[in-house]
């Protein structure tokens, strides 16, 4: 397998175990383990596909409420509930068997997961390495750059590359944040331009393929193929701080400052048997503990 770059949108894979696992394992305490449960056994999974890395880091969203598009906008993600204590401490568990197995583990108070991975994709990149990322968030198709690129939602099993990203959203990925700037992001909150929608939106990136160039041939708009199409100068006009601010709030950051690379991933038996130890210790065993111990095989093998 080509060697590459493998980056793990980790908390979008917890809560997906979150809401869709059963509330069925417990520690000693009573505390809930669903979540751990459903992404330890993810964690294990991916770690069989990834293991040749080199590069292998997981980024988790830390900067809930506290990071600089907050600053920029407090509404963004306004809809969201913060995580309570029960969920927060999985999320610290789910962290802590990620380390445990050697994953480079990535997060803080001012950028979110998605920015460390634009981040860790740009230093990729510098060494030559093509870049699969692990998500369920469309958003992240803007780290495809190239051919050799992927965005892969693991859970669904559906891979896309720069192509059939652009043929599934009308826009290539480097159009992605201009896109959502256009048409907003209700999950997200970001308010974009009332009444422009995704046809619109693909239609002004493909004429003009960017916002900067749109606003320097502002005139133009009332000429395309698109129903209202004498209306959009007015609309854009009269929404042209919103949707600067909104390209601010879509747009990754891919140059957070003094980030250090990750470690070449190298995982063995001592890595295994450390998150082993971690899950008994939680009280799972059964058939995770199983899986666990069968990778050490695996890895061995390979």
């Amino acid at each position: 397998m080509q060697q590459r770059a493998w980056l793990l949108d980790a908390s979008i894979y917890i809560f997906r175990a979150w809401f869709s696992y059963p509330d069925r394992w417990h520690t000693a305490q009573g505390q809930a383990l669903n979540a751990v449960y459903g992404y330890a056994g993810f964690l294990c999974d991916f770690i069989a596909v990834a293991h040749s890395g080199p590069w292998v880091a997981a980024a988790f969203d830390e900067s809930l409420g506290t990071g600089f598009r907050h600053q920029l906008y407090p509404q963004y993600k306004s809809s969201r509930e913060l995580p309570d204590e029960a969920l927060a401490f999985q999320l610290d568990a789910c962290r802590r068997i990620t380390e445990l197995s050697g994953v480079s583990c990535y997060g803080g108070p001012l950028y979110e997961a998605d920015d460390y991975l634009a981040s860790l994709a740009a230093l990729a990149r510098a060494e030559g390495l093509p870049v699969t990322v692990l998500t369920r968030d469309k958003d992240l198709g803007q780290l495809l750059h190239d051919d050799h690129d992927r965005w892969w939602d693991y859970a669904a099993d559906e891979s896309l590359d720069v192509t059939s990203f652009t043929q599934r959203f009308g826009v290539a990925p480097h159009q992605f944040a201009d896109y959502l700037a256009l048409v907003g992001d209700s999950v997200d909150d970001i308010p974009g331009v009332p009444g422009i929608g995704p046809k619109t939106a693909a239609t002004l990136l493909g004429a003009f393929g960017d916002i900067d160039v749109l606003w320097s041939r502002i005139d133009e708009v009332s000429g395309l193929p698109v129903r209202g199409a004498s209306k959009l100068r007015a609309k854009l006009t009269a929404h042209r701080n919103q949707l600067q601010l909104s390209r601010q709030l879509a747009a990754l950051a891919c140059a957070i400052p003094e980030l250090p690379g990750p470690q070449r991933f190298s995982p063995g038996q001592q890595q295994v048997a450390d998150v082993c130890d971690y899950l008994a210790s939680l009280d799972l065993g059964g058939a995770l503990l199983r899986r666990w111990q069968s990778l050490a095989g695996e890895l061995s093998c390979a």
